[in-house]
This record gives C-alpha cells, structure tokens and sequence, in this order.
C-alpha cells in the first residue's frame, strides 16, 4: 500500500447523473436536518443491510481471545481496546451506506475458529422510527458476550451527511466479571455537493471498564480545508480514578495504529496494522434454510441488481420492501397492536438486551452452545438452521457469481 492510500480517506468521485440526483434531493433538505426518513437513492448503497454491517466489529476476535487470557487487567484493556479500534478499518468500496433495516428484520451467523471453537451473533431491527438495531455475540468456550443496540442518527451538514451512532453496547468477560462499556464515533460523508466524496470518522468515543478502574478517550480527528491529514487518531488509557495517564495510542485508524507506555517512557510500538491481519469469515445459513425477514434473503433481489449495477431494478425491489413495511405499520394500526422483537426486549434502562438474559447463559461452554445455537437457529417450525446445506437460490448464486451445485 502507497504513501497515499495510508493517509488518504476512502473516496468517490460520482458521475453527472447521479450527481444530480443527489443535487435534486438535497434541495429538499433543511440544514441540520434528521435524515432518517429520507429515502436515498440506490446507487449510494452498500450491497448488505445494516444488521449484518454491524459485524464488521467481530472481524478480528483473536483479539479479545488473548486479552481473555491475561492475568493483568492492564493487557486485558489493552487487548479490548485493540479489538475495538481493528472495527473501522473494513468497509466498501466508496462512499456508500448499507440498507436501512426494515422493522423485524434480523441477521444471525456463527464462527469457527482455528482453535476449533466456535462463536454466535444475531442483530435485530427492534424500532424503525426512530431506527434501533441490537445486536448479541457469544464465543461459549471463551465466555465472552457481547451486547448492545445501535441508533443511527444520520444529519445534513451542507456539503456533507453526518451519521451519529448513539446507543451502548457492552463487552462481557464472564471469567474476570467484566464489563466494557464502549461508545462510538460519527460518521461523516463529505462532498456530496462539491469535490470528492470522502469518508471520516470524527469525534470522540471511549472503553470504560468500572472493574478495573481504566479508561480509554479517543478522538477521530477530521481533516481540515488546508491542514491535517485523513484518519488519524489519537487516544490515552487512563486510570479512571486518578486520571493517570498509562498509554497513549496515536496512528490511522484504517492502516497502523501505535501503542506507547507511558509510565515506562517507552517508543511507539505497532498495536493493530490492517493489512497484516486476517478478517475472521463469518458462516451464514444458505437462503433456502432462512426466512423471509432474514436481511440476506430479504434483500437479495435488491443486491443482485446492484452488483448488476441495475440501478432501475434495486429501486423497484427496494420500493416494494419499504411499501410492505408501511402496509405492516398500517395493519397494526388497525389492529392496534405493537411489534414485538423476536430477540430482544426493551428493559427499564431504556436499553435493549437479548430475550437469553446473559446472566443465565451456562458457564458449561458445550451446555451454553447449545442452548445459545438453540435461540438464535431456531425456525418456527421448531428445526434449527442447516449451515451444510449448498446455497440453490439462482438469486444468491448469481450474486456469488457461482453455479447451481450437481445433483
């Protein structure tokens, strides 16, 4: 990788026509506008719905593992923050956004991993307005859980959009009675009205642990009009109760990022490098064993017709989803009834948590997989998920780009 491409953001220069069309749209908006709404048009997506966007955070769990196993708190924090800030660097080609979940849609797979043990998610669209998408994660055998809900606040700045990622999710050590509470930066496509879009993360987050009595403060640091650079960061873990400061990480969030002892006075040292990690694959059911409201069946024809680059098409499918969503919100109306999550339940912390309470999860790893394989793959016709099942949607395999398997 270039000079260039390690400082530079990621970018897109849009042809006339689509140009226009975001032009023409634009002149609808309000500055400082909530954008969640607005209906985008299909050529600035991301073939992939947000429910399934959100596990580019577990893309490098061999991190978490090996803090797991520290006996010091300190490397422990460390090994969490390192998991965390690995999450940014993967995204798609462009400036683009993933497709907004409709109301009950949800996402689940499973991971292997090397050591032969194996890890469970599932994200659901719990509110549509304003949008709320949790999220659940468990490796059973490193007793390990990840929570949270993801509220997405997308805002129109002029010359460029802003999405805030509001919400909480939690990172549960059950071996060391854990907990990290971790919070997000914005996001912000930049130039849609002028020059080059570009992407950035901008703002402050943090990792908070209580147990252990640390913190860490970072700040995505935008690009200015005339100085700085794209995607620098920089960040100190901190003793919470004496605000001592322990490291400080500095670097580019997308490439290198460096790690420096502050209390031994030591030199910067690589803490995360993307280009020398491999992203963990995730095992997704094929689209014969999901249902109908699982974001890659539902939106298949919508994707296919992107990688198409079909635009017409992935609008009129992508219509027909969102029309099928109001008629939803018009039968319950009628009925007056309400959406009831299928995974996840409002508690009195405003928050929502997985129906599994976390609490009850075995510590047993082969008792806690099954029971956890049991809630997320289950059908309602009471079979569990088939992942050995060949992928047949001609659908899908077109999108793989693969051939119907021989009979």
């Amino acid at each position: 990788m270039s000079k260039t491409d390690e400082v530079c953001a990621v970018e897109e220069e849009l042809d006339e026509e689509p140009r226009s069309i975001i032009l023409s749209m634009i002149g609808q908006l309000r500055k400082d506008m909530d954008l969640s709404r607005i209906t985008f048009p299909t050529f600035v997506l991301e073939p992939r719905s947000f429910t399934e966007r959100v596990t580019d955070f577990m893309s490098h769990p061999d991190f978490l593992f090996s803090a797991n196993k520290a006996d010091d708190p300190v490397k422990r924090f460390i090994g969490v923050v390192k998991y965390y800030m690995s999450g940014w660097h993967i995204h798609p080609k462009g400036v683009k956004k993933p497709y907004n979940p409709v109301l009950g849609e949800f996402f689940r797979s499973k991971y292997a991993f090397s050591d032969d043990t194996n890890a469970y998610f599932v994200a659901e669209q719990v509110s549509h307005h304003p949008p709320i998408t949790a999220m659940f994660y468990n490796s059973p055998n490193h007793h390990i859980t990840i929570e949270g809900d993801l509220r997405p606040k997308s805002r129109f700045f002029g010359n460029s959009v802003g999405m805030i990622l509001e919400g909480y999710a939690k990172i549960h050590f059950d071996n060391w009675k854990e907990t990290y509470e971790v919070t997000y930066p914005n996001m912000y496509a930049r130039g849609i009205l002028f020059g080059k879009m570009v992407l950035e993360l901008g703002e402050t987050a943090s990792v908070t642990c209580k147990e252990s009595d640390l913190m860490f403060e970072v700040e995505f640091k935008t690009k200015g009009l005339i100085w700085g650079t794209y995607n620098q960061i920089a960040g100190k873990i901190r003793r919470i109760s004496t605000r001592e400061v322990l490291h400080e990480i500095t670097g580019n969030w997308q490439t290198t990022m460096y790690i420096a002892d502050k209390v031994r006075k030591t030199e910067p040292v690589v803490l995360f490098d993307s280009r020398k990690e491999q992203v963990v694959p995730q095992l997704v059911a094929c689209a014969g064993e999901q249902e109908p409201n699982e974001s890659r069946n539902l939106w298949k024809h919508v994707t296919k017709a992107i990688k198409d680059n079909d635009l017409d098409a992935a609008t009129t499918y992508k219509s027909a989803i969102e029309e099928e969503q109001r008629q939803g919100v018009k039968k319950r109306e009628a009925e007056k009834t309400r959406f009831t999550p299928r995974f996840f339940q409002l508690e009195i912390d405003g928050n929502y948590h997985p129906k599994m309470l976390i609490k009850d999860i075995p510590h047993d790893p082969q008792m806690a997989g099954e029971e956890v394989s049991k809630w997320i793959f289950s059908r309602p016709d009471g079979q569990m998920q088939d992942f050995d099942k060949p992928e047949t949607d001609p659908v899908v395999l077109a999108v793989m780009g693969s051939s119907p398997p021989r009979s």
